[in-house]
């Protein structure tokens, strides 16, 4: 008995001694945790149908290699906004203008575009249409706030001259319409304060990230969905430089191999 009984726990040690050393190291590079099982398993949980984690994957691989910066980002956090962007079915890159990696010293930050806005909007159903337009020195514009409120804005033809405003519009569905304004030295003001101001989409598509930015002042007075609260929380943190990134559970605790 004492015999039998001293083995099977011995038996039991050996079975969890193996597992230990044919346990998989988890990978330490965001191109390995893109093919690992476990993370890509990760990203199909997040995802909405219409977006699968092949194309998440392949679309972050490229957005990594187009800007090497990303390839020094902590991968952990570089994972992690690629998962934010799969939670709120935005897709990355400068091709649909939904959403960006942008590195931050060694943490890569999740940053929405306005197109990104926009389709969270419409997916809320709250809205019959969002719009956002630039306003340039040359094009006929005048806006009024009150109990008569309106906007009138007529582009000009041709050369229509730097821009010297931004605004947003939103037709309710049960009716109504909300505007937000912002002049151009609003704007500045918001990408002076942000950590990303002189590098990512606001260096290299910064009128887009002026309508964003209307767009996301413009939430702030809308009936919103959940989707679009976490989006503007996001895009607030991104800009201030203190995005959490770390959306993993227990499972995902990473130790060096032994």
């Amino acid at each position: 008995m004492t015999d039998q009984a001293t083995a099977e726990p011995q038996e039991d040690l050996g079975k969890q001694l193996q597992q230990h050393s044919q346990r998989k190291p988890m990978p330490t590079t965001i191109q390995g945790m893109l093919k690992d099982d476990r993370f890509t398993g990760q990203i199909a949980r997040a995802l909405p149908k219409h977006i699968t984690p092949d194309r998440i994957s392949r679309i972050a691989l490229t957005e990594v290699n187009k800007t090497p910066a990303l390839g020094k980002c902590d991968p952990m956090s570089l994972f992690g906004s690629i998962i934010q962007s799969a939670q709120l079915g935005l897709e990355l890159g400068g091709a649909l203008g939904h959403a960006y990696l942008v590195p931050y010293k060694d943490q890569a930050q999740f940053i929405i575009g306005y197109r990104g806005m926009i389709d969270l909007a419409r997916r809320s159903g709250q809205m019959v249409s969002l719009q956002a337009h630039t306003v340039h020195e040359n094009d006929d514009f005048e806006f009024e706030y009150g109990l008569d409120e309106k906007l009138r804005h007529v582009p000009a033809r041709g050369q229509r001259g730097p821009m010297i405003a931004v605004y947003a519009v939103a037709k309710l569905t049960g009716g109504g319409h909300q505007i937000e304004v912002m002049w151009k030295e609003d704007v500045d003001a918001i990408r002076q304060q942000s950590k990303a101001g002189n590098s990512g989409p606001w260096r290299d598509h910064y009128e887009e990230m002026a309508k964003k930015t209307a767009i996301r002042r413009l939430f702030k007075y809308l009936p919103v969905s959940v989707e679009m609260q976490k989006a503007v929380s996001l895009d607030e943190q991104a800009e201030a430089g203190v995005q959490d990134n770390n959306v993993f559970d227990g499972e995902f605790s990473y130790q060096e191999p032994e």
